[in-house]
């Protein structure tokens, strides 16, 4: 199991064509993208657009990954598909890290409800997944092949398999509406039903193992905990994407933008904060065998053997119960300003810092979006929590009607992960390992959203509308 769990994140962190960008450049854009994961946000344009848009089950998502530590060794899996540990150096203390995330909206339709308070409302279908293992070398070695440890006879390694990390992935059912406060401020909410298709769990906080010698004993101890919604790889089929809610959750995100006089753009969102409920045949294993270490005194043993007999002090004695985990939520903050050159050229710089509330990682990044017309293009210095530095690029064609993007938020490690699988190579690089890469097509259709002084049927032209946040928030003042 631990060997699954291991490899399993990183065929998820490191193949780049399976792997969820945050997608900075998309951000204050008035894409549907912008509109989904931003709700305070508007993406439609009076007087021209139209009233509906949707991707129609077109390509719209986001990849991302990204390997810290033992950057050749993940190159020459990913490059050649070799799996050697023979270089590893041992009993160091050293901990890696690897982590992805994906985004894909499967189908989007947005509506424009109302020109009184510019209210909009949608509707969408994604499938997202995160993954974050800190993992060590040990682990990475044993894996390979238990005889890499003979060097080190009767040496005691100790916590030398703390590894600990997560993979959650499930599909999202969204509503979301957005309106006007007034002429500057908007309030945005999107609530989601969620299914879980799959989630793996394993955190070790304590770890003893000696590789023994000819005449002595191999001793191995392990004490954390281990949640799966399945056990083996075996056991998860294709069906297991469909979904089912057999596995639900609710999530909500609330968003809040400002345009100052100057022209300044505040916006600040709490994203995705919720939870996945795990039925009630998922796996759940609390081990310790610290004070009752496996002991493994048979030399014809294989190495593969004796990986099974380690890996099952983490499985043994598993039982079947249902569990809470929390979704990746998210706190996002962007201040922006336009900047008009010579028209039709505009540079807009906008700063935003993005925190993740629940799990490790949050990124600080600098878009720097040069618009001509309809074509805009856009450099992302970032730099991630952790510790990795990125430079992402974006192309935008958008018209009020029509909006098509591709991006990478981490480029250069992406062109040259990318030549080196290419050329199975595994010299090509330097530095962690990371992939990158996004892009999106969107349409609008129906009528026209016109001024009512321009059309003579408008939706929200009525006295009596009334704004949704204004009666809400009414009702806090009253309580008060």
């Amino acid at each position: 199991m631990l060997k699954k769990y291991i490899i399993l994140c990183f065929v998820l962190s490191c193949n780049a064509t399976f792997i969820k960008a945050q997608q900075y450049g998309l951000f204050n854009t008035k894409t549907m993208f912008d509109g989904f994961e931003n709700p305070a946000q508007k993406t439609f344009v009076l007087d021209s657009s139209r009233k509906f848009s949707s991707n129609f089950f077109l390509p719209y998502f986001g990849i991302n990954a990204a390997n810290k530590g033992n950057s050749d060794f993940i190159r020459k899996i990913i490059n050649e598909g070799k799996y050697n540990a023979t270089d590893l150096k041992l009993g160091t203390g050293d901990i890696n890290t690897v982590h992805q995330n994906t985004n894909i909206y499967l189908l989007t339709l947005r509506i424009f409800k109302s020109y009184k308070y510019q209210k909009e409302i949608g509707f969408a279908w994604q499938i997202r997944s995160d993954a974050h293992l800190d993992y060590t070398n040990e682990t990475l070695a044993i894996l390979d092949n238990y005889k890499r440890f003979l060097g080190y006879q009767n040496q005691d390694f100790t916590n030398a398999f703390n590894n600990n990390g997560y993979e959650q992935s499930y599909h999202q059912f969204s509503f979301s509406y957005r309106e006007n406060y007034n002429k500057r401020l908007a309030f945005g909410a999107k609530l989601s039903l969620l299914s879980g298709i799959a989630y793996n769990k394993l955190s070790i906080v304590e770890s003893n193992f000696n590789p023994g010698s000819s005449t002595q004993p191999l001793v191995a101890s392990l004490s954390g905990t281990y949640k799966a919604s399945f056990l083996d790889a075996d056991d998860f089929s294709s069906k297991d994407v469909i979904p089912t809610f057999k596995n639900p959750g609710l999530s909500v995100s609330v968003g809040t933008s400002y345009t100052a006089k100057s022209g300044v753009f505040i916006m600040a969102n709490l994203k995705d904060l919720g939870f996945i409920r795990w039925a009630s045949s998922s796996y759940y294993n609390k081990f310790n065998n610290l004070n009752d270490p496996l002991i493994i005194d048979d030399p014809e043993m294989n190495a593969s053997s004796i990986d099974k007999k380690i890996s099952s002090i983490a499985t043994d004695n598993e039982t079947n119960k249902s569990f809470l985990t929390p979704t990746n939520a998210k706190v996002d903050f962007m201040v922006s300003k336009a900047f008009a050159i010579s028209y039709p050229l505009t540079y807009t710089p906008s700063l935003i810092a993005s925190k993740n509330l629940f799990y490790k990682g949050g990124d600080v990044a600098f878009v720097n979006k040069i618009k001509y017309g309809e074509l805009s293009l856009s450099v992302i210095p970032a730099y991630n929590l952790n510790n990795l530095f990125l430079v992402g690029m974006q192309g935008m064609y958008q018209t009020p009607n029509f909006e098509v993007f591709l991006g990478s938020d981490n480029l250069l490690k992406t062109v040259t992960q990318i030549n080196g699988v290419i050329k199975q190579d595994r010299t090509i690089g330097t530095g962690y390992n990371g992939a990158s890469f996004y892009m999106g097509l969107g349409i609008k259709f129906g009528d026209i959203v016109n001024h009512p002084q321009n059309s003579s049927t408008m939706p929200g032209i009525d006295d009596k509308e009334s704004s949704f946040f204004k009666r809400l928030f009414s009702v806090f003042s009253k309580k008060r």
